[in-house]
């Protein structure tokens, strides 16, 4: 009886480990494109994360547009130097590593 009740304990244990893991999440990579920018647009599980310009006539350098959180405020105040806009916050990278 004590083995019978150790496997039925094991079986129990090793069930979830065995479980199939979770699918992974819908990404998706979007480009809109015309003679004067290029617009690169990142999507995970239909949630925009991440948008990038890119200003083909000028040398103007490329910016993203970081998206605000439903729900949530953006981390950039007044006074932090970053451009807000309705749906983001427009941020320019100096330094790549």
């Amino acid at each position: 009886m004590r083995r019978f009740t150790a496997l039925l304990l094991l079986a129990a244990v090793a069930a979830p480990v065995l479980a199939d893991p979770p699918p992974e999440p819908k990404v998706e990579q979007t480009v809109a494109e015309d003679d004067q920018v290029r617009i690169e647009e990142l999507k995970v599980r239909g949630e925009t994360k991440k948008v990038t310009v890119k200003n083909k006539l000028t040398k103007a350098p490329d910016y993203e547009i970081v998206v605000n959180d439903a729900g949530r405020e953006s981390a950039g105040g007044s006074g932090t130097g970053l451009s807000k806009s309705g749906s983001g916050t427009r941020v320019w990278r100096v330094l790549k590593f």
